[in-house]
């Protein structure tokens, strides 16, 4: 059964966050299949968060990277992300599904990662 981020306890998502340009390279490849989630900037352009499952945070270990509880989400439900100072670039509404799964998302990071090194390192 499907429920709204806003709507869902925010105790039911964790949050991964990375840096803006792997995290956009990310959020490309994971378009290519099925199963993106929510995703969150922050205000200084600086890092895209996902939301994943509950539980993600313990088992999370990808450098470069971050894993932390989300945010309770507030009154304003899904318009409204829940952690303060950011917007959302793929909103509930807009995305596949409520989560991001920690797998894909783990390798659509690792692959952005590598990717983008490549390009950096035909930059120089």
């Amino acid at each position: 059964m499907r429920t709204s981020v806003g709507r869902a306890p925010a105790d039911e998502h964790d949050l991964v966050t990375v840096p803006t340009r792997t995290g956009l390279e990310a959020v490309d490849l994971l378009r290519l299949g099925e199963g993106l989630g929510p995703v969150l900037y922050d205000a200084t352009g600086e890092t895209l968060g996902f939301l994943v499952p509950r539980g993600t945070t313990e088992r999370w270990d990808l450098p470069g990277s971050a894993c932390v509880p989300a945010g309770d989400p507030g009154p304003a439900g899904a318009d409204r992300p829940p952690v303060t100072g950011t917007g959302w670039l793929i909103a509930p509404q807009g995305a596949g599904a409520d989560t991001t799964c920690p797998d894909r998302l783990r390798e659509a990071l690792r692959r952005a990662a590598r990717t983008l090194d490549v390009l950096d390192r035909c930059r120089h």
